[in-house]
């Protein structure tokens, strides 16, 4: 009893002293960013974080990678040096540094094959970069290079090292947070009678869309539970249902649609090796899929010319007539932040594409898009059937909405890198795990 006792206290005494650590961090970086606002408590938090993860680097390699998961879910502005940049970016970017001074090598196959697709794109858009050189343009074509290929040697490394589950569980946990939050204002927001989409105010503010849509990548993890990641199926159901409440009280169209997909994809591909998936969640998706399908056609139909329906058709009228001014090479990255009467960002994926980059960009897009369907479905089902379902899940939501987001890019393929490197990881252990148990065999 007595021995429990002290490793009882010297566990609590260890867990108190990080504790101390990070918050002592976190008011030294807020004080030192001098931003009295929730944003800047954001920002102190998430860099508080990567200090702590900092110093537990000589033990843990990785460490930087692993708290970044959490941190790829944050939507606030960082706020430092007057840049644009989300939390969820610079997190992306110390992951990324960590990955490549500390990640293992050689790439698998299809990690270079995608890094390939990525940079076919890359290459088409360099044209529009250099056509049209404005510093946003710049910028954003490195940005974008992260958001794919940063991403996904992020996910890779965390795989290979063996910290698959890991990373997946911090990332399901981030989410459910996100839902916990939704459900809370949801709550007070019908409290006072408005029943409309939930924005939620906690633990930050989000758009709805946002929220919904990084909720529905979590809730593929929880639903597709491959065996690898050994977690209990109580767990994993308790969170697929909870994070599903909280995509259902965002209204969120496009995360909705998203998920009925990838569930799809999960629940009737054999081979995945995971839980034996439930078939009453295909029967809800039936009523689920009429009642996005009733919201639509009744925004259509409706003499509110200032739906979000009515004004993204109108928007994309629009910027079919911006693109015939520049169909080649495009107006460039980020061209709503430069002035002009087509100061939106497009309403879709493969429009924003087009009126970006021009008829070049958009053929290079459809090429990567495809290409890195085809290397994941081609993956042994085990790791490559949720990898599949998250990227198909984003492209499906990109159809209604906007695509280059930074969270709603990176999350999904760094949860593909993450499956392949697993794949690797556990490719690389069975012939040790072999030998080590012949050694024992002959040992007397």
């Amino acid at each position: 009893m007595s021995v429990l006792r002290e490793r009882l206290l010297a566990w609590w005494a260890g867990a108190w002293r990080w504790v101390l650590m990070a918050a002592g961090a976190a008011i030294a970086v807020y004080v030192l960013l001098g931003q009295h606002s929730q944003q800047g408590l954001v920002t102190a938090a998430a860099l508080a974080g990567l200090v702590i993860a900092a110093a537990l680097t000589p033990r843990i390699p990785l460490a930087i990678a692993l708290m970044a998961m959490p941190a790829l879910f944050v939507s606030s502005r960082a706020g430092m040096g007057g840049t644009d940049l989300s939390v969820s970016d610079v997190a992306l970017a110390a992951a990324f540094g960590t990955a490549i001074l500390l990640g293992q090598r050689p790439f698998s196959r299809p990690v270079r094959q995608i890094l390939w697709l990525n940079l076919v794109y890359q290459f088409a858009t360099l044209l529009t970069v250099i056509v049209n050189p404005y510093l946003a343009n710049t910028v954003e074509w490195f940005h974008a290079w992260l958001l794919i290929s940063g991403a996904l040697i992020v996910g890779w490394s965390l795989g290979r090292a063996g910290y698959a589950r890991l990373a997946l569980l911090l990332m399901v946990g981030a989410a459910s947070v996100i839902s916990l939050g939704t459900i809370v204002t949801g709550v007070v927001q019908y409290a006072h009678g408005d029943f409309g989409p939930v924005y939620p105010l906690w633990p930050f503010g989000m758009q709805k869309n946002f929220a919904g849509t990084v909720m529905a990548f979590a809730a593929v993890i929880a639903y597709a539970n491959p065996g690898w990641m050994s977690w209990s199926i109580t767990w994993a159901r308790a969170s697929f249902w909870l994070l599903c409440v909280g995509i259902v009280l965002t209204q969120s169209r496009q995360a909705l649609v998203g998920l009925i997909v990838a569930i799809l994809v999960v629940a009737l591909r054999k081979g995945s090796g995971g839980v034996k998936h439930s078939r009453f969640v295909l029967l809800l998706l039936i009523p689920g899929a009429w009642l996005i399908l009733l919201m639509v056609l009744d925004q259509i139909s409706s003499d509110n010319v200032f739906n979000s329906a009515h004004q993204r058709l109108e928007w994309m009228r629009a910027m079919y007539a911006y693109w015939k001014l520049a169909p080649i090479f495009g107006h460039g990255l980020r061209f709503w932040y430069q002035g002009g009467w087509a100061d939106y960002q497009p309403p879709q994926g493969e429009i924003e594409v087009l009126v970006s980059t021009g008829i070049l960009g958009l053929v290079a897009f459809l090429v990567m898009c495809v290409g890195m369907m085809v290397v994941l479905w081609k993956v042994d089902p085990l790791y490559g059937t949720l990898a599949f379902a998250v990227v198909l899940s984003r492209l499906v939501q990109a159809q209604f909405d906007l695509f280059w987001v930074a969270g709603q890019v990176s999350i999904p393929v760094v949860i593909a890198g993450i499956c392949l490197g697993m794949q690797a990881h556990a490719a690389a252990r069975g012939p040790l795990e072999r030998r080590h148990a012949a050694a024992r065999a002959v040992t007397p």
